[in-house]
C-alpha cells in the first residue's frame, strides 16, 4: 500500500492514518488486584508475562485478518529477552501498548511496553519492555501458516532492520532447537534430606498441568502467556528453595516456542538451576508434553526458556545469592555457558548506559 502524494493528501488520507495506525498497535488496560501478587505483594512476574503475552496476540491477530486472506489467529513463537524494569503494586493500573514493528511473510513482530499507573498520585513508570514474534494459523486448517499482510514503513532502514531481528531470531530458534535434547526428570516431591542445599538437584523442582479448555485459543492449543505464567512459577520455587528468601523475576531469556500443545495433553514444566552470580540466578525450565490418549505422538519439548532471578530481602533491598554448587561435569558445563550468557548480558547493559551517557 502507497501512501497518496502530498497533494492528494487531505480527510482521506488523514482517515487512511488512523486506520493504519489501529491495525498495527493497540493498548489495554487492568487494576492489578490481590490474586495477582507475590508473596511479597509485587505483580507475579507470570502475570506480567501473561499481560504482555495477551496484547500481542490481540494486535497480530487482528492486523493477520486485516487483509482478503483466510481467517488465522497468530500463535506465539518466540519472546525476546524481556526485562523486569521496575516492580509493579497491587492497586496499581498496568497499561500494556503493543505496535507491530515489521512483518515477513508468514510472521509479525509485536513490540509490547508495560506502564504501571498509581491512580492516587498520578505516578507512572515503565515496568516491562517486550519484542515477541507470531505466526497467523489457519482456522480451518492449524498446520497451515497463512501469509501476512505487509505493513507500511515510515523509513526505508526500518524495514532493513526489522529484517535483519527476524533473520538474527530465526536462527537463535534453530539453534535452541537443535540443542534441545537435553531432558529434565520430573521431581514432585524430592527427598532434600538426602540432597546437600544449594546444589542443582536440591532446588530441582516440577509442575505438571492438564491443559483445559480456558488455558487455550479458538484454534484449542495452550496461549503462550499460560505457558509462560507456569514457567515463572516454576522457575521461582527454584530461585526460593535455591536462596530461601524473597525473590522477584529480573529478567527472562529468549522463550522459543517449539511446538504447539493441544487441548488435553498433560504438559510437565520443570526447571533447575544453572548459574549464580553474587546476586542473580539463572534457571532453566523446560516444557514437556504428553499428548491426549487416543494420539500416536509420544512426549515432546514445547517451549524453553532461561529465568533470571534476583533474592530481596524484607524491605527490598537485593540480598548475596548462595553460590551454586556443581557436582557433575554436565553441571560444571551449564554452569560455565550460564556465566557466559551472564557477561555477555554485563557487557551489553554497559555498553548501552555508557552510549546513553554520551548523548
Amino acid at each position: 500500500m502507497r501512501l497518496p502524494a502530498a497533494g492528494q493528501r487531505g480527510r482521506s488520507a488523514c482517515f487512511w492514518d488512523r486506520e493504519h495506525r489501529r491495525s498495527v498497535s493497540t493498548s489495554t488496560w487492568r487494576i492489578m488486584r490481590p490474586d495477582d501478587a507475590n508473596i511479597a505483594g509485587n505483580v507475579h512476574g507470570g502475570t506480567v508475562l501473561k499481560m504482555i503475552e495477551e496484547a500481542g496476540a490481540i494486535i497480530s491477530t487482528r492486523h493477520c485478518n486485516s487483509g482478503q486472506g483466510e481467517p488465522c489467529v497468530a500463535a506465539l513463537a518466540r519472546v525476546e529477552r524481556t526485562d523486569f524494569l521496575s516492580p509493579m503494586c497491587i492497586g496499581e493500573v498496568a497499561n500494556v501498548s503493543a505496535e507491530i514493528t515489521y512483518t515477513s511473510k508468514h510472521s509479525v513482530e509485536v513490540q509490547v511496553n508495560v506502564m504501571s499507573e498509581n491512580i492516587l498520585t498520578g505516578a507512572k513508570k515503565v515496568t516491562n519492555k517486550a519484542t515477541l514474534w507470531y505466526v497467523p494459523l489457519s482456522l480451518k486448517n492449524v498446520n497451515k501458516v497463512v501469509e501476512v499482510p505487509p505493513i507500511q514503513y515510515v523509513h526505508k532502514e526500518q524495514e532493513d532492520e526489522g529484517r535483519k531481528r527476524y533473520e538474527e531470531q530465526k536462527l537463535d530458534r534453530l539453534e535452541t532447537k537443535q540443542r534441545n535434547g537435553d531432558v529434565i526428570l520430573p521431581v514432585i516431591n524430592p527427598d532434600r534430606q538426602t540432597k546437600e542445599p544449594h546444589t542443582v538437584g536440591y532446588s530441582q523442582s516440577s509442575l505438571i498441568h492438564l491443559v483445559g479448555p480456558s488455558d487455550c485459543t479458538l484454534l484449542g492449543f495452550v496461549h503462550g502467556g499460560v505457558t509462560m505464567k507456569l514457567m515463572d512459577e516454576v522457575a521461582g520455587i527454584v530461585a526460593a528453595r535455591h536462596c530461601k528468601t524473597n525473590i522477584v523475576t529480573a529478567s527472562v531469556d529468549a522463550i522459543n516456542f517449539h511446538e504447539k500443545i493441544k487441548k488435553g495433553s498433560v504438559i510437565t514444566i520443570s526447571g533447575r538451576m544453572t548459574f549464580t552470580s553474587n546476586k542473580s540466578m539463572e534457571i532453566e525450565v523446560f516444557v514437556d508434553a504428553d499428548p491426549f490418549v487416543d494420539e500416536p505422538q509420544e512426549r515432546y519439548r514445547a517451549v524453553s526458556a532461561f529465568f533470571t532471578y534476583v533474592s530481596l530481602s524484607k524491605e527490598g533491598k537485593p540480598l548475596p545469592v548462595p553460590q551454586l554448587l556443581t557436582e557433575s561435569e554436565e553441571e560444571k558445563r551449564r554452569f560455565e555457558e550460564g556465566k557466559g550468557r551472564y557477561l555477555q548480558t554485563k557487557a551489553k547493559r554497559q555498553a548501552q548506559l555508557q552510549q546513553a551517557a554520551q548523548h
